[in-house]
């Protein structure tokens, strides 16, 4: 496998399913916050630069003969009923600027201007603040998980400032928007559509009231709906997951994604990189760093910690942007399963240093 980690001057509609009679699910924005998810998809952005919503969407799509395909797909295959999803796409939309938003991934950005949005002292000082007020959580998550608070922290300060900004959208209009009206990645998002669905029967959540990004990811931990589906986590024993307003929820549920996604407890993350010569050319990556290579492999080609780093773990070597130049670091397996979070290196790079930042007492 992800919201982090801002505001927006957005109406959210709360419209309830004509017929339908379960409950409505949290939507509650000021809570403390934690994935997404197989990997996610969202990048991640200060809410100032999202798009504004739209209100109202544009007419309800249900007549579109795309929507109607997929209604029949909906019914036949899962049995959901045609008059019941009608109904709600009757009432969702699509919204142009998640098409804009889409186009002008923040991950784009170089590194050095990347890391000034996400690692602010207002951020620094949130975590420490949320690891203060979440302490007994974090350490369950770690105990189950393996997960350092330190990590789980970063990936929600990161995706939602730390619960305060989980998203606006929602989640059936900016599914939809990317599934009917994004060719590139339609697929994509008509499959998360239906996991969408599909959570929202399991859990007796109304279609039209689940809040989130413009890409459709939700909650503190911004999951897709297949990662809720798969990875959201129970955090207090409720017997609920509300990765919404439940923080032992989202920390759980982060925990649980790195876990499944092989996260290495106790293993290092990244370390600074000192280079000479020309032999790291072999090897370096400015997109995903393979941790392929022993640290003596590596020092063969020239490259050696700037930090002390147990042995014994595979590493790689990443280039980034740095603001006077390129800057290196020593990548291991731990740094590869935060891209898994969010596939960018630009990303698990600001979760890497919130971590570090935290642990050196900055």
């Amino acid at each position: 496998m992800k919201t982090q980690f801002i505001a927006l001057t957005v109406a959210a509609l709360h419209l309830t399913l004509s017929g339908c009679s379960t409950p409505t699910p949290p939507t509650s924005t000021t809570a403390a916050k934690v994935e997404r998810k197989p990997p996610a998809i969202e990048p991640a952005k200060p809410a100032s630069d999202e798009p504004k919503v739209l209100l109202p969407p544009s007419p309800g799509i249900a007549q579109r003969s795309d929507v109607r395909d997929f209604i029949a797909d909906m019914s036949r295959k899962h049995g959901f009923s045609s008059g019941e999803l009608s109904r709600a796409f009757d009432a969702a939309g699509i919204v142009p600027g998640i098409l804009d938003a889409m186009a002008k991934p923040y991950e784009a950005k170089p590194w050095h201007a990347y890391r000034k949005l996400f690692l602010t002292e207002k951020r620094i000082n949130g975590g420490r603040d949320f690891m203060a007020l979440n302490q007994a959580a974090l350490a369950r998550a770690k105990s189950r998980y393996g997960v350092p608070p330190e990590m789980v922290t970063a990936i929600i300060g990161i995706e939602s400032a730390y619960g305060v900004k989980p998203g606006k959208y929602r989640v059936i209009d900016s599914l939809s928007t990317l599934g009917f009206e994004y060719p590139r990645r339609a697929s994509f998002f008509r499959s998360e559509l239906e996991q969408f669905l599909l959570l929202c029967r399991e859990e007796g959540m109304d279609y039209l009231s689940p809040l989130g990004s413009y890409a459709g990811a939700m909650g503190m931990p911004q999951f897709m709906p297949s990662s809720y589906r798969k990875l959201a986590a129970d955090g207090d024993g409720d017997g609920k997951r509300d990765i919404w307003n439940n923080p032992a929820d989202a920390i759980a549920s982060v925990g649980n994604y790195f876990a499944r996604n092989g996260w290495e407890a106790g293993g290092p993350i990244a370390a600074p990189a000192r280079i000479s010569g020309e032999g790291y050319r072999e090897v370096v990556s400015t997109k995903k760093p393979k941790a392929s290579m022993t640290l003596g492999q590596l020092a063969s080609l020239g490259v050696t910690p700037a930090e002390s780093v147990g042995g014994g773990h595979k590493a790689g070597l990443l280039q980034l942007a740095g603001e006077n130049g390129p800057e290196y670091w020593i990548t291991f397996h731990n740094f590869g399963v935060i891209m898994r979070y969010n596939n960018s290196p630009l990303y698990a790079m600001a979760a890497t240093e919130l971590v570090r930042m935290w642990r050196s007492g900055r």
